[in-house]
């Protein structure tokens, strides 16, 4: 026999025992949908953590700087020239940002109005593809020119204001300053040997402002200076002309920009060769997915607990089925028909009802999913965040196959051992 009769004789059968088909068909239905809705729950969710964690935490980042737990004089764990172009030709490198902290300075601006930032010299350049987007102004690598954060525009102290208010009895508010293309002088404090001898002014000029952080109020974070490397080599000669890269507060570290979320273990253990210290914000990753995938066992399990409930009754329908057929068992027996085509005869009808019963399963897990998206979209004021991969409806799919083929196996087995000619006599 082929498949075809094997499948036409199976479906005969179904429609002949619509009413316990029915019941077997919505109980594989209903497991099996429950295992489709836990993987798309865990990963819609998952989905939708790792673009927000993306947005904010930089999850294609890796920070790198020198192993100081060697010292900083060890040349064979600090951060070199010659590492960092490894590093920019290792897979998956899209790009480099080297950030070079330097003093927090003073600076004035109109005269008698006083604020402060920390230094920070960089490839300006390459800023934009860090994440980094510009409220006003265009990225310029200007000589003379600085780059501010949104917050380095709050806390500048105004004498004239301050005085004005402890007059009236107001309490001081933090107020934002408009820095804009105003040219600021910078105090840059100059060493002699390792302490300040005195301060020498240097006039820049403000050409760009970072946008504020989403979520932040303005003068929330950290207020900082990008300068660019002649810039910040004008600061060091005033500084001092014979110092060299120490003079930075704490030693410079390497942002490196992966293609995707996914590479970044993969470089960061690449990286960790050259014998260097490297950070990512990949464990939040881990951290959330081992939560979701805790969620995802749970539904799971619970699918799978009614799919086996489903495969009971599948068992107790053949088996009675089998009871049901002993003459037509007997006659196809007499007529020649093998152990063998016996047992595929029932192995197909109750595979049959398992791929009827994912189908079924398919359909109310959409439409369980499309209900949960009705509900957040009204009540929670969110977009709809929850969908259904095509793999997680192949594996709905295969349970509800495995349950259908696995529940006609005893049932098979024990129609092909039926003896043909007392079933014939009896009926």
């Amino acid at each position: 026999m082929r498949l075809r009769d094997y499948i036409v004789l199976g479906w005969d059968q179904l429609r002949r025992r619509m009413v316990v088909t029915l019941l077997c068909v919505m109980g594989i239905a209903i497991g099996s949908s429950a295992i489709i809705v836990a993987l798309s729950f865990g990963e819609s969710i998952s989905h939708y953590a790792r673009e927000q964690m993306n947005s904010f935490l930089s999850m294609d980042e890796i920070t790198v700087e020198s192993d100081g737990s060697y010292g900083d004089r060890d040349s064979t764990h600090s951060l070199n020239d010659q590492k960092m172009d490894i590093i920019r030709q290792l897979p998956h490198v899209n790009s480099t940002l080297l950030i070079k902290p330097m003093d927090y300075v003073d600076f004035t601006v109109d005269g008698s109005k006083t604020g402060s930032f920390q230094l920070i010299e960089t490839d300006i350049a390459q800023l934009p593809e860090f994440g980094l987007d510009l409220s006003q102004g265009t990225f310029a690598d200007q000589s003379n020119g600085v780059i501010i954060s949104y917050s380095a525009m709050y806390d500048i102290y105004d004498p004239r204001l301050r005085q004005l208010q402890a007059e009236q009895g107001e309490e001081i508010q933090r107020i934002m300053y408009p820095l804009y293309q105003k040219t600021i002088t910078l105090s840059i404090p100059v060493y002699g040997g390792s302490d300040i001898s005195h301060m020498e002014e240097l006039p820049v000029r403000v050409v760009d402002i970072l946008k504020k952080p989403d979520g932040a109020e303005g003068y929330q974070g950290d207020k900082i200076a990008y300068i660019s490397p002649a810039l910040g080599e004008r600061v060091a000669q005033l500084q001092n002309s014979e110092m060299d890269d120490d003079r930075n507060t704490s030693p410079p570290r390497l942002t490196v920009k992966v293609d995707d979320p996914s590479n970044v273990t993969q470089v960061e253990e690449l990286i960790k060769k050259l014998d260097l210290y490297t950070q990512s914000n990949m464990h939040y990753q881990e951290t959330t997915n081992t939560q979701f995938q805790i969620i995802r066992l749970i539904f799971g399990g619970a699918g799978l607990f009614i799919l086996f409930v489903a495969s009971i009754s599948i068992i107790v329908a053949m088996t009675m089925s089998t009871y049901q057929r002993r003459r037509q068992i007997g006659i196809m027996k007499v007529l020649g028909a093998n152990l063998a085509q016996i047992r595929n005869m029932f192995v197909v009808e109750s595979a049959l009802l398992g791929f009827i019963g994912g189908l079924a399963g398919i359909l109310i897990s959409y439409w369980v999913i499309w209900g949960i998206n009705i509900v957040l979209q009204k009540f929670a004021k969110s977009d709809e965040i929850l969908f259904i991969d095509s793999w997680v409806l192949g594996v709905g799919l295969f349970f509800a196959l495995l349950t259908g083929v696995a529940s006609g196996i005893y049932p098979a087995v024990k129609a092909s051992k039926t003896d043909a000619l007392t079933a014939i006599k009896r009926e």
